[in-house]
C-alpha cells in the first residue's frame, strides 16, 4: 500500500493548541507529512480559494490524500484509528475507559476554562507574552483547572494513564498557559507540565512558533 499524501494545516505563527495536538499525533505516528500555513490575521482561512474553506474556515485542517478534516481531536481520533497500532504508535490509551476518559479531557479543555484561554493566550506560551494578574473568572477557572488535573493525576504518575497520550499534550498546554506566565501554580502540576513540554514532538512544535 503506497503511502498516502498528509498536510496539516496551521495559523501562520504556529500559536494555535490545536494544530499543536495534531502536529505531536502526526510526530509521535512517525507519519510524513507537508505543513502548509494560512494567515488568520489576514483572513486568509475566509477566502473562497482556501482549501479549508468548504469545512470550518479554522485551523488545523488535515488533508490525507483527498480527505480533508478539521476540528483537532476528531482529527487526533481519525489518526489513531486510520494508523492504528501495532504498526504505528498509539496516541489513545488501549484500554476503553481510559480512552473514553482522554476524550473526554480533550473535550473539557475545548469547551470549558474560556476566561483562562482568553487572559492567557498561547502567545504566553509560543510568544514568550506576559499577562496581567487573573480577574475573578480567571482564579475561579484556574483553580476549577487545578482541582480537576490534581484528581486525573492523584495516582503521582508522570502521565495521564500510565503511558503517554495525546491528552497529556493538551492538559500540559492548559497548565502552562498560567505556568509560563508566572502564576501560582501547584507545584506537582507545573512539575507535570514541564515534564511533557520536554517531550520531543511538543518542542519541535514549540520550535516553530521560535522561528517566527
Amino acid at each position: 500500500m503506497s503511502q498516502p499524501v498528509i498536510t496539516l494545516w496551521s495559523d501562520a505563527d504556529f500559536f494555535s493548541p490545536y494544530v499543536m495536538s495534531v502536529y505531536v499525533a502526526l510526530q509521535e505516528k512517525s507519519l510524513p507529512f507537508t505543513l502548509k500555513t494560512v494567515d488568520l490575521n489576514r483572513g486568509e482561512h475566509l477566502q473562497a480559494g482556501w482549501t479549508g474553506y468548504a469545512a470550518t474556515r479554522r485551523v488545523p485542517l488535515l488533508e490525507v490524500d483527498d480527505f480533508a478534516l478539521s476540528e483537532s481531536s476528531a482529527i487526533t481520533e481519525y489518526l489513531d484509528e486510520r494508523f492504528a497500532p501495532p504498526e504505528w504508535e498509539r496516541i489513545y490509551p488501549h484500554d476503553l475507559q481510559k480512552r473514553a476518559r482522554a476524550r473526554q479531557i480533550q473535550a473539557w479543555l475545548r469547551s470549558d476554562l474560556m476566561p483562562i484561554r482568553e487572559e492567557r493566550s498561547t502567545a504566553v506560551v509560543f510568544g514568550g507574552a506576559k499577562m496581567p494578574d487573573l480577574s475573578e473568572a480567571g482564579r475561579q477557572s484556574a483553580e476549577k483547572l487545578f482541582a480537576t488535573a490534581t484528581m486525573l493525576l492523584a495516582h503521582g504518575g508522570q502521565n495521564l494513564f500510565g503511558e503517554w497520550s495525546i491528552a497529556d499534550a493538551d492538559l500540559a498546554l492548559m497548565l502552562n498557559r498560567l505556568v509560563l506566565n508566572g502564576d501560582k501554580v501547584p507545584e506537582a502540576l507545573a512539575d507535570y507540565a514541564s515534564f511533557q513540554w520536554q517531550r520531543a514532538s511538543i518542542q519541535r512544535y514549540v520550535a516553530l512558533s521560535a522561528k517566527r
